[in-house]
């Protein structure tokens, strides 16, 4: 375990990293995804049809494909703010239309008569959906959208491969210079992802059981 603690500087700037691509990817998603899975549910057809289009090809679309377009082609297209960045767009991108299915699950869940109780007080429809369909979708949906956060979780390693330096990019610089220590280099990176799983499972939990109190 030598190779692990003369290196954890290293180790803890790649978790650093990897903590940073999934708050900010995973915030993204959320926005992202909600505003999709509204779009999917709205009166106007052409709304529905776009949102239908791209969560049907985003969610069928590598992600190292996606990745790929953000690391070559946004910056060939004069868009480049750096690589954490255009990772952080690329994660986002990808897991929005994942977001999207849990919460739009969530939204068929909601009893229609809620919808009809706030059109009968003169809601439209983006404040009946803003304000009395989402909160309640998103009370049934805690489980899965954590699920989907702890698969962006494992996704950040991917951005590894486009010049983003995180948990990954740190085991294989060690593994550079420490190539007898794989092992407990792997182990090392096991459990810096482990904390992140394990914190979101207990997250999901307590959030889990108090909207239950709250229902």
């Amino acid at each position: 375990m030598d190779a692990v603690i003369d290196n954890l500087p290293v180790f803890l700037e790649g978790f650093r990293n990897t903590l940073g691509l999934l708050v900010i990817s995973g915030v993204g998603a959320l926005i992202l995804g909600m505003i999709v899975a509204g779009l999917r549910i709205s009166p106007i057809a052409s709304f529905r049809g776009f949102a239908t289009v791209y969560t049907e090809i985003i969610r069928n679309t590598p992600l190292t494909l996606i990745l790929f377009f953000c690391a070559f082609l946004l910056p060939y297209l004069q868009f480049s703010p750096g690589y954490f960045a255009l990772a952080v767009i690329g994660l986002t991108v990808y897991t929005s239309p994942f977001v999207a299915e849990a919460v739009r699950s969530g939204i068929n869940g909601v009893h229609v008569g809620q919808a009809e109780a706030a059109r009968s007080i003169g809601l439209g429809f983006g404040q009946s959906l803003a304000f009395v369909i989402l909160p309640q979708a998103l009370r049934m949906v805690v489980p899965p959208l954590i699920n989907v956060f702890i698969a962006l979780a494992k996704n950040t390693s991917v951005a590894g491969a486009f010049f983003v330096f995180e948990l990954f990019g740190a085991a294989r610089k060690v593994t550079n210079d420490r190539g007898d220590q794989v092992l407990a280099i792997l182990l090392a990176v096991a459990v810096f992802y482990l904390l992140i799983t394990v914190t979101l499972g207990v997250i999901a939990g307590r959030v889990e059981k108090r909207v239950a109190v709250l229902r």
